[in-house]
């Protein structure tokens, strides 16, 4: 009778599943076709229009980056600065374009020019580390994350990108530095708790990870939610 319960509810959580999956799937379908929508709307109004339009070209480069349209983007965003060498959009969604095409040299470009213009362009800034790692040039990507932190000390997404960078790296005192200022930043955010845990316990300092961990829960975030890294401590 147990066994037969058992298949029961694994049958009913799945068809939840299922379901949750295919409404998903329907939802993602929709958003796309309302994009094609749009995107259509837009080039008729590009080729009616008399006079150049900015905004238009802008909306169309990002109607084709919602649809993955990564080429049509990027040669809607060169029309753009075409017009206006120095738009920030354009550059920063350029090389976002640029990015998923793995051209990743331009989009380095696209970054540095942009930051020329806008020196404290934070994801300007956070995107330019994450091509340089790309490009295996980790040193540098660490030198973007150094000048990122000093001109926005209290993101801690900047803490975030710079830690990981830093484990990558072995640098794990200077990592471990970061997290737990991502921890002071954000702290009711329970993955930079997690992944501050996991660099410790990788480090055998399972002392210093469970008291990570109880500061964490004194802070309100829920015990449940890392049972697992306190077993990990006990182990």
């Amino acid at each position: 009778m147990l066994a037969v319960l058992f298949v029961a509810v694994a049958q009913q959580h799945a068809a939840q599943a299922q379901q949750h999956a295919a409404q998903t799937q329907q939802q993602t379908a929709q958003a796309q076709e309302n994009w094609r929508d749009s995107l259509t709307a837009i080039n008729k109004q590009i080729a009616t229009g008399s006079q150049w339009s900015t905004d238009l070209h802008l909306r169309k480069a990002n109607a084709n980056l919602q649809l993955k349209q990564w080429q049509y983007a990027v040669d809607e965003y060169g029309l753009v600065l075409q017009h206006e060498e120095h738009n920030p959009a354009a550059l920063f969604y350029r090389a976002y374009a640029y990015t998923h095409l793995r051209r990743f040299d331009l989009a380095r470009n696209d970054l540095n020019d942009l930051l020329a213009i806008v020196p404290r362009h934070f994801e300007g800034r956070l995107s330019l580390a994450v091509v340089l790692q790309q490009m295996g040039r980790k040193q540098e990507a660490l030198d973007e994350l150094n000048q990122t932190i000093e001109q926005h000390p209290d993101s801690a997404v900047g803490y975030v990108a710079r830690a990981n960078l830093e484990r990558q790296l072995k640098l794990d005192e200077a990592a471990l530095y970061d997290w737990q200022r991502a921890e002071e930043l954000s702290p009711r955010d329970p993955v930079y708790v997690i992944n501050h845990v996991d660099l410790l316990l990788v480090l055998e300092r399972r002392k210093e990870a469970r008291r990570v961990l109880d500061a964490a829960v004194s802070r309100g975030i829920p015990k449940s939610m890392f049972n697992d890294w306190y077993w990990k401590c006990k182990r």
